[in-house]
């Protein structure tokens, strides 16, 4: 993702100091971020999935793109360095090369999803219990084409995402 970094040079730059939130879960920040350098973690709830140093590492992008609020929340854990894009739509439009890579990031992050959830279709391939609707989820997952998906689920919705059900329904 380094090479996303060279369409970047004019866009401002922000500084992080450990314990900064640069994008808060169940918010909506407009913006995108490229780490330049630094270490932050990306936390939902309170768990931590992952922690990343790699330049060019992007954030922000799914609710950008989607217009859904942060499902995650990043956080410095060292002193950081991004690139901030104030208007990430008008952004991507006019960096191709950027939407193309973010696409890429998009797509390889569904393709480790997949490939997990087949991993665990094949584990629990004789259970009966929640764990037989693996193929369920991962089907929807991989035929999805509609325009717009829900997030969570009926026993479990994602609390991030504003409901867009009719009341009573």
């Amino acid at each position: 993702m380094a090479n996303l970094l060279d369409y970047c040079q004019g866009l401002p730059q922000a500084r992080f100091a450990p314990g900064d939130v640069l994008l808060e879960q169940g918010t909506v920040a407009g913006v995108l971020y490229l780490l330049v350098e630094g270490v932050v973690e990306i936390v939902k709830g309170d768990v931590q999935i992952t922690t990343t140093s790699e330049p060019g590492a992007l954030f922000g992008e799914m609710s950008v793109l989607l217009g859904v609020p942060h499902t995650a929340t990043v956080r410095a854990l060292r002193d950081c360095l991004c690139y901030v894009a104030h208007e990430p739509v008008r952004f991507l439009r006019s960096h191709p090369d950027i939407a193309f890579e973010v696409a890429k990031l998009l797509s390889r992050r569904v393709q480790m999803v997949s490939t997990y959830l087949v991993d665990l279709k094949h584990q629990f391939a004789d259970k009966d219990d929640h764990f037989a609707m693996v193929d369920e989820v991962l089907d929807s997952l991989v035929h999805h084409q509609g325009l717009e998906a829900e997030p969570g689920s009926d026993r479990h919705p994602d609390p991030t995402v504003e409901s867009h059900e009719p009341p009573g329904g």
